[in-house]
């Protein structure tokens, strides 16, 4: 019987495999890439607000404490999106005229609220309960970054549930005393693991890393 296919067939057979695997690896590494980049986390991405609040000038400059504007971080699953009133404690003495700060007012004579933009905007399948990491020793910073040195804010960390992870299986690495949560320019100490043992066993952090943890 006449051999149907030529012997180069053999070669292009295995050529073919190594070319799909080769392909599929390439495919995979590329979507790998693509999930944990800005386009699809919006990382270091700035959003845009009505106003253009600057963290620098508030946090970083007038070192206005977190708490003065997002005043439930302590007490409520979420930190809180001040009020226009708050932004008017300040604004009804100082930048009376200002016309970058007619919406401020305008918002306030009208009772209108802004529509600011959420930066940290979590998918609805995920649970995040400020105030338990706050009470755990949980840094603003150790999520939000340095919000005193950003002129306009933007979602540092990419908010991938590995992200999330590191510090849950390894909270002696991240955790800080708990005067010290909202403190931007705290480092940490050179025993920062013999420290946050110790913390861990005092604020009683449990390594959570069940799904239900944050899935629920």
């Amino acid at each position: 019987m006449p051999q149907i296919f030529p012997r180069s067939a053999n070669s292009y057979a295995r050529g073919s495999i190594v070319a799909v695997v080769i392909l599929l690896g390439v495919l995979g590494l590329t979507l790998d890439s693509l999930s944990r980049s800005p386009y699809v986390t919006r990382a270091n991405t700035v959003r845009e607000q009505p106003v253009q609040f600057s963290h620098q000038h508030h946090a970083g400059g007038l070192g206005i404490d977190c708490r003065y504007c997002h005043t439930s971080v302590e007490k409520s699953e979420f930190a809180g999106i001040p009020p226009t009133k708050t932004c008017m404690n300040c604004h009804s003495q100082i930048w009376l005229t200002s016309p970058y700060l007619e919406i401020v007012r305008s918002s306030f004579r009208d009772d209108k609220p802004l529509q600011w933009e959420r930066v940290y905007d979590l998918p609805d399948f995920v649970y995040f309960n400020h105030s338990v990491h706050v009470k755990k020793g949980v840094g603003c910073a150790t999520c939000h970054g340095r919000v005193d040195r950003m002129p306009l804010l933007y979602q540092q960390p990419t908010l991938q549930m590995e992200w999330c992870l590191d510090c849950h299986r390894h909270p002696e690495k991240f955790v800080r005393p708990r005067e010290a949560v909202t403190q931007m320019d705290y480092r940490p100490p050179a025993n920062q693991i013999e420290l946050g043992r110790k913390l861990v066993q005092e604020y009683q952090i449990q390594s959570l890393t069940s799904c239900s943890t944050c899935h629920r």
